[in-house]
């Protein structure tokens, strides 16, 4: 079969595979389920699916906060006329099951066969009566539960709980949001005085910014890509041709990831960007060598053949090493960053497939080039290369000492990096969401749930009284050690029904004094047990309980320190004889989470560098030359540790994936340099003249690649995403150092460490670009 039809074949098949990729591409959609965060696998996780099931999603809430106009407080009969008409408004939506509003609020009395409900607020006695307005407040702020819950303790601020359908997904929740702004712009009520928060407010926003940010992203990657690759080859297939490899890899990757039913969230929205600046290693280096072939007087055929065959080898272990750097995030235990790993891993090799079927066929298709510049002129990239080569040797020990100093710091100053996230960490702080969520912390109980199951001992119930003594102590530890704002618990309903039995009075508004007491309680008890606000805190048997609560949004590290003397005081201040407690909820398991990212990374790393040690021993059969290869991608990695510590960042959930990627793509260059360096090795005894010879051959591409690397992930800097932001600044100082380290360290230290074996093939002399 001749070249011509040998590509003619490829390209159809390939537009085939394309085509069939596209149709299940077009079915992709976007997802941010919150649940998909939780540790996969973890037994926490099935205890708290199984809790779910027996009390309902702790995250299934939406807060409407609404302050007070200038100069008033939330008594202000007119301010308390809108809230009133907005909580009807909210109770008429559908997905809404139930609404806790000020203005519906009321203290329950329990007179002889009936039920009374005496409003906590009388608006419209408060301009004719001064008097009621003070007692309803004085009622108000010493009713435990209503402060921090649905009244501010300023009272400048009031707020609506929304109880919505469990596991609202994002369209439902968006109506649910128009329609509520529609309300409140009916009601005249400015936004600026308006905070909502809640899952279904971070679900609707993290979608919508994906989208935006997909396209962004993509836009500005291709026209710095395109920029760059003119600069480059300043020909016009020299930019078509690597966007068309790179674009075909994408999406061949997005249709498998749409095959297999994965959705696009938070993290695989960087499979695009991230396939397409990695992507294009491959490429570049293909059409590096085959112009270099070209300008040193090959053939159009021999120029090809040269370069599959030269840079196949490299590029083949660089794609090995990339893919395995993605691969390595398989071992993370949520379910978002598994799959990123999983589907950009098999991306990655999918574009070297490309780069070797669909780019030679395009070449092969394609007019033998016209070179920019006559070979007699000689490439002005083997110039420059020549004098920093020079540069390089002149400053040897200029190089290894400021190497030394640099990693001693950074070690240092990687000491001070610390595992914390919060629930909106990935959003900036001046991110109107996130200040929504802090004035909630700021100004009412929190929006971080608290989570705490109450199993009475056998043969007791969750309305016996010893049990019910048992949780009213806990409930103290929490609101006076723990720092929980807001808590509900059967307490509270024993509580509640008993201050009803005795006329509404706060006096009354605690435990029995004894069974006895209890026992007259227990039939008003089963008369409530059907209510919603009854069955969200006992099971209707009374054989488990909840202890359920609100607090600001502390952070993980202080979480776990809170949640570890949490552990220690259940241990040794609850009679399990009594009542057995298990912490439990999201924010417990989002916290689980960095228990686990330490070891993804180790784990990681370990990988990518036993890949890269086995390739390299592979390769030369020298210890020597692994701890060569070794260092200078190390390195940087360590660097940028350093520079976390030095700005604080923290490691995350959405940092965390950063070291293991940036080693796998920072080797791929150097993959390549000591391949190369491998076959000329073949050619060339003198160790020196191969290094050289490489370094020149090498260099354009380790520059170029490492341009388009560190300018694509530039691009991430503009996400209002924090963790995105991140990713694209840390991955690109890595890469960004590593090409400095490539291009100084590498060569310094294969001429001072490695050793030929003692025997040696001596073929053809390599070109007479080692003279020049």
């Amino acid at each position: 079969m001749s070249l011509r039809r040998y590509a003619h074949t490829t390209l159809l098949v390939l537009g085939l595979l394309t085509a069939l990729s596209a149709f299940f591409v077009a079915q992709l959609r976007f997802n941010y389920n919150f649940n998909d965060f939780y540790p996969a696998g973890d037994p926490d996780l099935d205890y708290y699916q199984g809790y779910t099931q027996r009390f309902g999603n702790d995250n299934d809430y939406l807060l409407l906060g609404l302050e007070a106009p200038a100069g008033r407080t939330v008594f202000d009969p007119a301010f308390l006329a809108q809230v009133d008409s907005l909580t009807r408004l909210a109770a008429r939506q559908k997905n809404v099951l139930h609404v806790t509003s000020p203005t519906t609020l009321a203290n329950t009395v329990v007179e002889g066969l009936g039920v009374f409900s005496l409003p906590y607020l009388h608006p419209d006695a408060y301009r004719a009566d001064p008097a009621r307005r003070a007692a309803d407040s004085v009622l108000i702020y010493h009713t435990p539960g209503l402060i921090g819950n649905v009244f501010s303790p300023d009272a400048r601020a009031l707020a609506l709980v929304l109880q919505l359908t469990p596991d609202l997904e994002k369209p439902p929740g968006d109506t649910l949001f128009t329609n509520l702004r529609a309300g409140l712009a009916r009601l005249h009520i400015p936004e600026e005085r308006v905070h909502f928060a809640g899952r279904i407010v971070a679900q609707s926003v993290f979608v919508d910014r994906l989208k935006w940010e997909l396209v962004v992203f993509m836009s500005l990657s291709v026209l710095l890509v395109t920029g760059l690759l003119w600069l480059t080859f300043r020909t016009w297939w020299g930019v078509v041709l690597p966007l068309v490899v790179v674009l075909g890899a994408i999406l061949w990757g997005l249709g498998i990831m749409a095959a297999f039913g994965v959705s696009i969230d938070l993290m695989t929205a960087l499979l695009p960007l991230m396939l397409f600046v990695v992507g294009m290693s491959d490429t570049i280096h293909i059409i590096s060598r085959y112009v270099s072939e070209l300008g040193y007087g090959a053939s159009k055929k021999d120029a090809l053949r040269v370069t599959i065959k030269e840079s196949g080898f490299g590029s083949g272990l660089s794609a090995l090493t990339t893919s395995l750097g993605f691969f390595t995030l398989m071992t993370s235990t949520i379910r978002p960053i598994h799959n990123f790993g999983l589907f950009t891993g098999i991306a990655v090799i999918l574009a070297f497939i490309l780069s070797f079927t669909l780019l030679p066929a395009m070449l092969v298709l394609l007019g033998k080039p016209q070179l920019r510049e006559p070979r007699r002129q000689g490439h002005s990239w083997d110039g420059v290369l020549g004098r920093l080569f020079r540069q390089v040797l002149v400053r040897r020990r200029l190089i290894f000492t400021l190497s030394g100093l640099v990693l001693a710091a950074s070690i240092g100053l990687a000491t001070r990096v610390h595992i914390n996230s919060s629930l909106l960490d990935d959003l900036s702080k001046s991110d109107p969401v996130r200040q929504d969520f802090a004035f909630f912390d700021r100004q009412f109980a929190g929006v971080r749930p608290f989570e705490l199951e109450l199993k009475p001992a056998s043969g007791r119930d969750i309305y016996d009284l010893g049990v019910l003594r048992q949780t009213e102590q806990i409930e103290g530890y929490l609101a006076n050690t723990y720092g929980l704002r807001f808590a509900a618990s059967p307490v509270t309903l024993v509580k509640s029904v008993r201050k009803a039995l005795h006329g509404g009075g706060l006096a009354d508004y605690r435990l029995p004094a004894d069974t006895l007491e209890l026992r007259s309680l227990r039939g008003k008890l089963r008369q409530f047990r059907k209510r919603p606000e009854f069955s969200a805190l006992a099971l209707p048997d009374g054989s488990a309980g909840r202890l359920t609560g609100r607090m600001a949004d502390v952070g993980s590290i202080r979480a776990d320190k809170l949640n570890a003397a949490l552990r220690r005081y259940l241990r040794t201040s609850t009679d399990s004889t009594v009542l057995r407690t298990r912490l439990t909820g999201s924010s417990n398991l989002i916290d689980k989470n960095n228990e686990n990212l330490t070891l993804n990374m180790i784990q990681g790393m370990a990988i990518d560098v036993a890949m890269v040690t086995l390739i390299v021993l592979a390769l030369f059969k020298s210890f020597r030359m692994t701890i060569v290869v070794l260092i200078p991608n190390l390195l940087p990695i360590i660097i940028v540790a350093g520079v976390m510590g030095l700005a604080g960042v923290n490691m995350k959930v959405s940092t965390s994936i950063i070291f293991t990627i940036a080693f796998g793509i920072a080797v791929d260059d150097t993959i390549h340099f000591i391949s190369k360096l491998r076959l000329t090795l073949g050619k060339e005894p003198d160790i020196f003249k191969a290094v050289r010879y490489t370094y020149l051959l090498a260099g354009k591409a380790v520059i170029t690649t490492s341009l388009i690397l560190v300018g694509g992930f530039s691009t991430l800097l503009f996400s209002k995403f924090d963790g995105t932001f991140y990713v694209g600044l840390l991955i690109g100082l890595t890469l960004l150092f590593g090409v400095v380290a490539e291009l100084t360290l590498l060569p310094l230290l294969i001429l001072y460490f490695y050793k030929r074996p003692k025997v040696a093939t001596v073929g053809k002399a390599v070109p007479d670009l080692l003279s020049r």
